[in-house]
């Protein structure tokens, strides 16, 4: 299981808050996982996996984000079901990666992953507006864990 201590709390605290803020805007769900080691050929093949694992797919539009993150192997990857991959394509996936990207080659983990969250935010508010009627349908946890 991966180290829950590799954030602090202020750190969790931030995720988590950003993934709130991100939420209210959008029926999107999005979700950060946590993993020590990348046991597959890729980290999209991990991120894919833990979608599946997570039954992530369940909601009423498919618009769920993952951000996948392997600490130990230093990979990643951000993936959104089919809902929200129609509207945005494989450009937006690559941007975000970026975006992300950017921040971990400074060892700014953290900030990569907020970063990563607003723009997925960004995306699915865009594509998916919050309306009174919209639910929470995952839970809004960071998931640690080597599945």
């Amino acid at each position: 299981m991966a180290d829950i201590t590799i954030f602090t709390e202020e750190e969790r605290n931030a995720i988590l808050a950003a993934i709130a803020e991100a939420e209210k805007n959008t029926s999107g769900e999005i979700r950060v996982f946590i993993d020590d080691h990348c046991h597959q050929s890729s980290p999209l093949d991990k991120a894919a996996y833990t979608f599946n694992q997570l039954e992530m797919y369940n909601t009423k539009l498919r618009n769920g984000v993952l951000i996948y993150l392997s600490i130990q192997d230093r990979k990643f990857a951000i993936i959104g079901d089919t809902g929200i991959h129609d509207k945005v394509g494989d450009g937006f996936w690559h941007s975000t990666r970026d975006i992300i990207m950017e921040h971990l080659r400074t060892n700014k983990v953290t900030e990569g992953i907020i970063a990563g969250v607003r723009e997925a935010g960004n995306a699915l508010s865009k594509h998916f507006p919050f309306e009174k009627s919209d639910q929470n349908e995952l839970p809004n946890n960071l998931i640690f864990g080597n599945n």
